[in-house]
């Protein structure tokens, strides 16, 4: 069981942050060949109650969470009582309708938050893992209600309550987010933010935070430099506490890219660790020249590569300082290392339609899936997520298609066919509602 203050603080100095991810790597490697494990060692779905004031995240964290576990394997949806109010009651409700003294206002949302909460609990008493119940859930009271209800239904229960006091955050957060609202579609925009702190207000009115005698909670304040865990237990819960230490909204590019051409590449070979082709060392050089022209200063750009000697031999003319990483090599091709596709088919007919059947889960005698590329690649989207400079990762085709399905909420069963392609690079900016994307074309 996890409880206690968790404060997350800034990217630490280079040196200590290289330490870091070198011991995720080492924790990493213990476990290589582990599967992702669909719930945990208590095998329990979860629900997960999303707790706040309008305006402070919720509906951003929840869809990171959703992203995440999404990418991970587990079967994961939002249910957002907001969604469900618009088809129920209407979009455009003035803000009235959320006061609390408002008897109709209130059983209307009470009956609409229901509705959504049912829905919840049948996915998940069906073919969900883990559901996220996105509302305020603003009192003791309601949540009492909540937790009751998925507790008679066997599920394990996690309030995460979004805490924020930034003015600016808040009023970023109502002219970028609500102002697109369905809900003031039709309304002059500083009438809907008149309006829409109107409705804030009346939240405001009646708010309870969570208490520990509620049950399991996280408690993410200041937009996100602190967690605060109380009664967490249980292997995906504990997940989600270092995941969400690690949410900030800081603008950054991510770039990927593969190594540059190699020897294996021009032979149409797999895996291996061979060299640079010429044309894989040119595609370096200019590399380096990109780099340089985007970040003068040499340490603007933090730069992850594979342990693989293509890689390592992409980032050496780059003159920055590099971290090799092992949880960024190539799919482990097993047996069928340094063969070609037609070798496969010819020499392993059966092992060459298994791939081709089901190519996600298909593993490489002695070798790897792409689904088991992606649970050790977990501890690369903690570190990306917590990481708020830019960062080069040079790595390989199956290993970027996996980080690229991620960041574009891809499902995972869909990422093994994206396209790659040799000395290009992908210039990735997250954002709150999505993933920005450019690819420039380095080719000389």
């Amino acid at each position: 069981m996890l409880a206690g203050r968790l404060v997350s603080s800034p990217t630490p100095a280079s040196a200590a942050r290289y330490s870091h991810v070198e011991a995720l790597d080492l924790a990493h490697s213990a476990g290589e060949n582990a599967h992702v494990h669909i719930i945990g060692p208590d095998n329990q779905k979860l629900a997960i109650v999303m707790v706040g004031l309008p305006a402070r995240g919720k509906s951003y964290t929840a869809r990171r969470i959703e992203r995440y576990l999404s990418w991970l394997g587990y079967r994961t949806r939002v249910f957002n009582v907001g969604q469900y109010r618009r088809v129920r009651v209407g979009a455009e409700m003035p803000h009235d309708f959320f006061d609390p003294n408002n008897p109709k206002g209130e059983e209307a949302r009470r009956q609409v938050a229901l509705e959504a909460l049912n829905d919840m609990v049948d996915w998940l008493n069906t073919s969900g893992h883990v559901g996220i119940y996105d509302a305020t859930n603003s009192t003791v009271e309601r949540r009492a209600m909540v937790r009751q209800r998925c507790e008679q239904a066997g599920l394990q229960v996690l309030f995460i309550e979004i805490d924020c006091d930034d003015p600016n955050i808040i009023e970023n957060n109502i002219r970028a987010t609500k102002l697109s609202s369905p809900d003031y579609e039709n309304m002059d925009e500083d009438e809907a933010v008149r309006d829409f702190r109107r409705r804030i207000e009346h939240y405001e009115r009646i708010y309870q935070g969570v208490k520990e005698a509620e049950g399991a909670s996280l408690r993410v304040s200041g937009a996100g430099k602190s967690v605060t865990v109380s009664q967490v237990d249980g292997y995906l819960a504990g997940r989600l506490v270092f995941f969400l230490m690690n949410l900030h909204l800081t603008d950054r590019p991510i770039l990927l890219t593969r190594h540059g051409e190699s020897m294996y590449n021009v032979k149409g070979r797999i895996g291996g660790d061979p060299d640079l082709s010429p044309a894989g060392q040119r595609y370096a050089h200019v590399l380096a020249d990109f780099l340089d022209s985007r970040f003068h200063d040499p340490d603007g750009v933090v730069i992850w590569t594979s342990s693989l000697r293509r890689a390592v031999q992409t980032a050496n003319p780059l003159g920055r300082r590099s971290l090799p990483w092992r949880a960024l090599d190539e799919i482990n091709a097993g047996i069928c290392d340094g063969m070609t596709y037609e070798q496969i088919k010819q020499e392993m007919p059966s092992e060459y339609e298994a791939r081709s059947h089901d190519k996600f889960r298909y593993r490489y005698p002695r070798g790897e899936s792409y689904e088991d590329v992606i649970a050790r690649l977990d501890t690369v989207i903690i570190e990306l997520e917590r990481t708020r400079r830019p960062v080069l990762v040079i790595a390989h085709q199956a290993v970027l298609r996996s980080l690229y399905a991620y960041f574009h909420n891809i499902p995972p069963e869909q990422c093994t066919r994206l396209p790659i392609p040799l000395h290009r690079v992908l210039e990735l900016r997250p954002h709150a509602y999505g993933c920005q994307e450019v690819r420039l074309s380095l080719a000389r």
